[in-house]
């Protein structure tokens, strides 16, 4: 185990934004404090010390200098990592790491192997909840687990599994959680629970749901609350709760996914893919039936230029939406990857709202601002005067013939309410290879990243790089402060250089841990 001393880590302030930013990222990951864990029982495969993986981020209704951000440490090749790290700040610039209690690897964690799919949310009496896949990789045991901060993120008390399967039939995977901004002490946390019994041909996937409403200190049965069985072989996956605050009404986003399986081969094809929106105006309690929210349809994420070479496979957001809603007028937007725009080619991050409640959208717009590079992994967020932040990965410094190195930036853009206006980019990253990051079926920074509003006129991403001396720590996290909407600045240019990069040059099953 690491020593005590390893476990409060102060960030060194490491500049990563392009040159001539004036609110350049910053290293928020400079320590690993599951460096010293034994982990030699904790199942087969590669294990890539100090890297982060994954974030996300929440800031504090009450004080946005007040943040936290969550992501995977020391991740695995093949599922989740050695536990998962939170980071936060109380003057919105310098952040100290401390660790989750969700893995053996952490003080007075649980008796898990391994962590994955950490996400956080802050509710308006400023209390942090914190949501955990857990899981062994040497048997059956998984489960959704939550922890709770009344300190913003210095320290995590009442630790609980929601769920705990011991079957190997059941897989728990893609949770999230949200404070609920009406109602101090209410929080949701959502994910998917798939059983796949292939003697029985049975596969099913349903959302499930524990609330509390005691500020993290119980939290209740878990319970399906989207109905996956009315269509055979069917899963939900991605689940993600927004609440308007003028309503309480609750709306859950998902990607719906029906398969025909062959049971013989064990081939899943898929038949329908689409993401779908429910809600609810009791606080969790009774949800409404599905409505389609648009077609899902992304496509594996590769090397462009060696599509077909494994090894260069990259891991993304497919599959997986990302929700925000605007405070003031309720109007609900859902940011995702999609291949519309390229015929079928290659990812674009597409973006489509609602105005009426999610009853009817909007046809989706692609929002990266290169149409010709593949984009991944949305994140989005609406601010209090309505402006729409979406960051996203792209690849538009890679060249023809470039196969030695895979040259990857993150982006902020910003539209006013609706979406429909101008958009404003800004490189948020240093041009980094993401060929260096870990490899967990593709090359992986994460199947999402962080972004929140930060008062008015701000948002605060929280995205990772991959650094040049892999496998040793070879991705960090990154957070800053960037100005949105009036207050934005010039676009940026598509031509910016990078900086220490040199010359530029049928879809699987997905259980995704």
């Amino acid at each position: 185990m690491a020593t005590a001393a390893a476990f409060l880590l102060v960030a060194a302030v490491g500049s990563s934004a392009a040159s001539g930013d004036s609110q350049p990222a910053h290293l928020v990951s400079p320590g690993d404090p599951y460096a010293a864990c034994d982990i030699s029982g904790d199942g087969p495969d590669t294990n890539y010390p100090s890297a982060e993986d994954e974030p996300y981020v929440t800031t504090s209704p009450r004080d946005p200098r007040d943040a936290v951000g969550i992501f995977q440490q020391d991740r695995w090749s093949n599922g989740g990592a050695r536990g998962l790290t939170a980071t936060y700040t109380h003057d919105g610039r310098h952040f100290t790491e401390t660790p989750l209690p969700f893995s053996h690897c952490a003080p007075g964690g649980l008796n898990y192997q391994r962590a994955s799919d950490g996400w956080v949310s802050t509710g308006p009496d400023g209390t942090v909840y914190a949501s955990g896949l857990v899981f062994d990789a040497t048997d059956a045991r998984n489960g959704v687990a939550a922890t709770t901060s009344y300190d913003g993120g210095r320290s995590w008390t009442h630790t609980t599994p929601l769920i705990d399967d011991t079957q190997v039939q059941f897989s728990d995977d893609k949770n999230s959680v949200t404070a609920d901004p009406v109602h101090p002490g209410v929080a949701y946390q959502v994910w998917d629970r798939i059983e796949e019994d292939d003697s029985a041909q049975v596969y099913d996937g349903p959302a499930y749901i524990s609330v509390t409403r005691d500020g993290g200190r119980h939290w209740s049965t878990a319970s399906p609350f989207v109905d996956t069985s009315v269509v055979p072989h069917s899963q939900t996956i991605g689940n993600v709760i927004v609440v308007d605050p003028r309503t309480d009404t609750l709306y859950d986003v998902f990607d719906w996914q029906t398969y025909d399986i062959d049971y013989t081969t064990g081939t899943f094809t898929p038949t329908d893919l689409h993401f779908a929106v429910v809600k609810s105006t009791d606080q969790g309690r009774t949800w409404s039936k599905p409505v389609t929210i648009a077609k899902d349809t992304s496509v594996p994420e590769v090397d462009p230029n060696a599509p077909t070479d494994a090894t260069k496979a990259l891991r993304a957001g497919g599959d997986l939406p990302n929700v925000a809603i605007d405070p003031q007028t309720g109007e609900l937007y859902v940011a995702y990857e999609g291949s519309d725009f390229s015929g079928g080619a290659y990812n674009s991050v597409e973006l489509t709202h609602s105005t009426d409640g999610g009853r009817t959208w909007s046809a989706p717009k692609r929002v990266n601002q290169v149409a010709s590079a593949p984009a991944f992994t949305p994140s989005i967020s609406v601010g209090a005067r309505g402006t729409v932040s979406i960051t996203y990965y792209d690849l538009r410094y890679l060249t023809a013939g470039n196969t030695r190195t895979l040259p990857t930036a993150a982006w902020l853009v910003a539209f006013p309410r609706g979406a429909e206006g101008h958009a404003r980019e800004r490189r948020i990253s240093r041009v980094f290879d993401w060929l260096q990051a870990p490899y967990a079926r593709g090359h992986f920074l994460g199947d999402y990243e962080g972004l929140a509003a930060d008062g008015p006129f701000a948002v605060r991403p929280l995205f990772v790089e991959t650094n040049a001396d892999a496998p040793k720590n070879s991705t960090d996290a990154y957070s800053g402060l960037f100005p949105t909407g009036a207050d934005y600045g010039p676009a940026a240019a598509a031509t910016v250089a990078p900086r220490g990069m040199g010359p530029l040059g049928s879809r699987p099953h997905r259980l995704v841990r």
